[in-house]
C-alpha cells in the first residue's frame, strides 16, 4: 500500500441546485448564503486552508459564477478600498484568497449525483489522497480545539486508509444518514465493515452517520467510475466508497465538534443564531437583543 504523507487537495461540489431555498436561490448559488458575514463556502474553505490543504477544486454547475468571483481578485473593490483609507476591510477581502492557495474550478455538466461530481475533479486530483467538504454542512471544532477536517487529515496520517466524518444521531434520524458499523479500533475510530444508505431504525446497524466531510485515497475513482448506479439512477459517493471496506479499507471517525445542517432552513436558522452569538464584532448586541425577546 501507498504510503501517503499530505493531504493537499480539497473538492467542493457546488452544483447542487439548492431548491429548498428557493426563492433565495433562484438567482444565487445556495453556497453563497451567509451565515452572519461570511458565505457557507468560505466557511467550508478556511477549514480546508487551516487543515494544510492549498489547492482547492470546486466543482460547480450553471448559475455558480459567484462562487469563482468570490475567490477571485476583485481590482475594483480593492482599489475603491485602499484610496478610501479603509485598510482593515482591504485585509479582510484579500485574504479570502491567500496568496498560497490554488482555485480550479471544473463543470459538472448533468447532475448525476455526488459521487459523478467528484469523478468530474479526477484529472485535477490525480493520484493523490484528497479531502471532499460538503459546504452545506457548517462544521466546527471545539472551542480552541482542532478543526473537524484538521482532525480527519491527522487521523488519515496514521491510518493510510480513507476517512468518513461521523456522528451518532437518534434513532429515528437514521434514515437521513448514510450509516456505518464496523469494529472499534480507537477512541473514536472505527474501522468500516458495513455502510448502509439512509436504512429504517430497525435496520439500522449502528447511529453513526456520515456527515459531510472525507478524506479519500485516489483509488476510490476507479471504484466510482465502475460503479452500477444506484438510487434514482446516481453514481454514489458511498457505493464506491463501500468498494474499499475489504482493500484498503475504511475508518470512520466520531469527530470532536458540531454540525450544523445549512442545506435545511431550521438548521441554517441555529448557525445564524449561534455564529452570532460569538461574532466579536455583533455577539453583545444581538445577545441583548434575543434577551429582551418577549414569546
Amino acid at each position: 500500500m501507498k504510503n501517503f504523507t499530505n493531504v493537499n487537495k480539497a473538492v467542493f461540489p457546488v452544483a447542487g441546485l439548492g431548491t429548498r431555498f428557493l426563492p433565495a436561490t433562484k438567482a444565487q448559488p445556495k453556497e453563497m448564503l451567509p451565515v452572519v458575514d461570511k458565505p457557507l463556502i468560505q466557511y467550508a474553505v478556511e477549514e480546508a486552508y487551516d487543515a494544510g490543504i492549498r489547492h482547492m477544486i470546486f466543482v460547480t454547475g450553471r448559475n455558480k459564477r459567484a462562487i469563482e468571483d468570490h475567490f477571485d481578485t476583485a481590482y475594483e473593490l480593492e482599489s475603491e478600498l485602499e484610496a478610501s483609507g479603509k485598510a482593515e476591510l482591504l485585509a479582510l477581502v484579500r485574504s479570502l484568497s491567500p496568496s498560497d492557495m490554488n482555485c480550479s474550478f471544473v463543470r459538472q455538466p448533468r447532475s448525476l449525483g455526488l459521487g459523478h461530481a467528484v469523478l468530474c475533479a479526477r484529472h485535477i486530483v490525480r493520484n493523490d489522497p484528497f479531502a471532499v467538504l460538503l459546504a452545506d454542512d457548517l462544521m466546527c471544532g471545539p472551542d480552541s480545539g482542532k478543526g473537524v477536517l484538521t482532525q480527519m487529515v491527522d487521523v488519515f496520517k496514521e491510518v493510510q486508509t480513507s476517512v468518513l466524518a461521523v456522528q451518532e444521531v437518534p434513532p429515528e434520524h437514521t434514515k437521513r444518514y448514510g450509516i456505518v458499523a464496523g469494529d472499534k479500533v480507537g477512541d473514536r475510530l472505527v474501522k468500516v465493515k458495513q455502510m448502509i444508505e439512509k436504512p429504517s431504525p430497525d435496520k439500522a446497524p449502528s447511529r453513526l452517520g456520515v456527515a459531510g466531510r472525507y478524506v479519500l485515497t485516489p483509488d476510490v475513482f476507479d471504484r466510482i467510475a465502475n460503479q452500477p448506479r444506484g438510487a434514482g439512477g446516481e453514481i454514489q459517493l458511498t457505493d464506491g466508497i463501500a468498494q474499499q471496506m475489504g482493500d484498503p479499507g475504511v475508518h470512520a471517525y466520531l469527530y470532536e465538534g458540531k454540525r450544523y445542517d445549512c442545506g435545511s432552513k431550521d438548521g441554517f436558522l441555529e448557525a445564524t443564531v449561534e455564529f452570532a452569538l460569538k461574532h466579536q464584532e455583533v455577539g453583545p448586541a444581538f445577545r441583548e437583543y434575543l434577551q429582551a425577546l418577549k414569546f
